[in-house]
């Protein structure tokens, strides 16, 4: 048996990894030790979405059948090559004015945090430092609605945006729903962000308002896509590309081609969950579908 604690140098990084054969997820026998595998092997195409921004980490210490936590802060035992960045947090939970957030820029900060049991990473849709880089449109299927109706509606929001010259780039949630990412300028304030993409949805949704909402009140949600324009706000953060999702099963926040978002809106084919080793697969045939945003986009208008 594997002793519990060894110690593994990553690109000159010390760090002890631990109880690797502990079971993460049950239903899967998805262990810690996969856990890291997975996210050393899809990290050349995870870093650069995760570099220069404070990642949010969803922590699982005893799998996603036990209890989670949410995490902004070092946690303790942080070591002391781990970059952070000290940042305003208004309105925090804790009543903290600012936190240490850690910043993944390096495979050796990203196993740290896999070995922690830090399942799910999410980040904002700004740098550290700069205004939003990027625009996020969520969107989010109330039952029974599902991915299905979500690809539908995600093939209208991507014409509406391609009319104010806005690329977007599509991908799973991991979950039930998906969002299109959409590079832009890095210009203009997050409100500014976020009352664009709130205008575009509630331009839709008075388009097709048996479909669509705009709107978050959960009661009016059943059967409708909620495109959630909030997260563009500076305090939201989404799910970044290719981390994982905590479900029963092993899930994977996964790129897509708009072709493959076409044929599910269409029902030519059907919707479907990625696993770490089918992400994988498609990290070899395609590369990163997202590679776009890393480059800056246009002004988003008016």
């Amino acid at each position: 048996m594997a002793p519990d604690r060894f110690p593994v140098s990553i690109e000159g990084r010390d760090l002890e990894l631990s109880n690797l054969d502990k079971v993460l997820f049950p239903a899967a026998g998805f262990t810690k030790g996969e856990v890291i595998d997975y996210y050393t092997r899809v990290a050349p195409v995870l870093l650069p979405h995760l570099a220069d921004r404070a990642v949010t980490r969803i922590r699982f210490p005893n799998g996603v059948e036990g209890v989670h936590f949410f995490e902004k802060n070092k946690p303790g035992g942080t070591p002391d090559w781990v970059r952070l960045e000290t940042l305003p947090v208004p309105g925090s939970t804790k009543s903290r004015e600012t936190i240490d957030f850690v910043v993944v820029d390096d495979l050796p900060t990203l196993v740290w945090l896999a070995n922690l049991a830090a399942l799910e990473l999410h980040t904002p849709q700004w740098k550290v430092g700069a205004q939003p880089d990027l625009l996020v449109v969520d969107l989010d299927p109330g039952a029974p609605a599902g991915l299905r109706e979500c690809c539908a509606v995600a093939v209208l929001m991507r014409d509406r945006l391609e009319s104010d010259g806005i690329a977007a780039y599509p991908k799973t949630s991991g979950k039930k729903g998906m969002q299109l990412c959409c590079p832009i300028s890095g210009t203009q304030d997050a409100e500014t962000v976020t009352a664009y993409a709130k205008k575009v949805a509630e331009e839709l949704a008075a388009m097709v308002p048996g479909s669509i909402t705009a709107k978050m009140a959960k009661a009016i949600r059943p059967g409708k896509i909620f495109i959630d324009w909030s997260q563009n706000a500076a305090a939201k953060t989404t799910v970044t590309p290719y981390s994982l999702r905590a479900q029963e099963f092993p899930t994977v926040s996964t790129p897509l081609t708009w072709d493959e978002v076409e044929a599910v809106g269409t029902g030519a084919a059907d919707p479907h969950h990625y696993s770490p080793a089918e992400a994988l697969d498609r990290i070899d045939e395609h590369g990163d579908l997202l590679a776009d945003l890393l480059r800056p986009g246009p002004a988003l208008p008016g």
